[in-house]
């Protein structure tokens, strides 16, 4: 698919079927991560993937813990592809996705957010492309900030000046795949 298609086409999904993707999407998709823009080449973003269903749904716990539904704008994401900020019943933050990975950066490093999300999108659109459904999801930091958090965190040797910047969901879309919402007119300008 022409990359302009791809990128028009990928939407964010929240409803995944009950079946694993293959080993070889997942490291492809981690690959394009890899190879994201990041801050003067220095490639600190760390991925740990977790390719297990069971696992994936204890941290998409662990990712609403916190949930703090005051600090967002707007009330409204999607009926087709509800969001936990469209139904507060929902109590796996990552959906119920198969598999998720997680970006990592350094923790005082001005950078370290935009790099993630640099990565994040190019595995989002990688996984499109293989298709895959996906979708990133944020509040890593909180998501690792207790006690079983710290305990997967020691177990995966991820180093103390490492926090979860956000995650990246993958698995086969459950249902129709949405269609695009009409882009809002107000949001480019060009100035000349």
């Amino acid at each position: 698919m022409d990359v302009f298609d791809l990128i028009k086409y990928r939407r964010s999904i929240r409803k995944y079927e009950d079946r694993q993707i293959p080993r070889e999407e997942l490291e492809k998709v981690m690959e394009a991560g890899l190879f994201a823009p990041n801050a003067g080449g220095g490639q600190r973003t760390r991925i740990v993937a977790m390719h297990n269903k069971e696992l994936c749904e204890k941290v998409g716990h662990l990712n609403l813990l916190r949930f703090d539904r005051s600090r967002l704008e707007g009330n409204f994401v999607s009926k087709e592809q509800p969001s936990t900020i469209d139904d507060p019943t929902i109590k796996n933050g990552f959906y119920g996705a198969p598999t998720v990975c997680v970006l990592f950066g350094p923790r005082n490093f001005l950078y370290s957010v935009p790099d993630a999300f640099c990565c994040a999108a190019n595995m989002v659109l990688a996984a499109t492309e293989l298709g895959l459904a996906s979708c990133i999801v944020a509040r890593g930091e909180e998501t690792f900030d207790n006690e079983a958090g710290a305990d997967l965190l020691r177990q995966w040797q991820i180093p103390e000046n490492y926090v979860a910047r956000c995650f990246v969901l993958l698995g086969y879309c459950r249902g129709d795949y949405p269609a695009a919402k009409p882009r809002r007119a107000d949001r480019a300008k060009i100035i000349e």
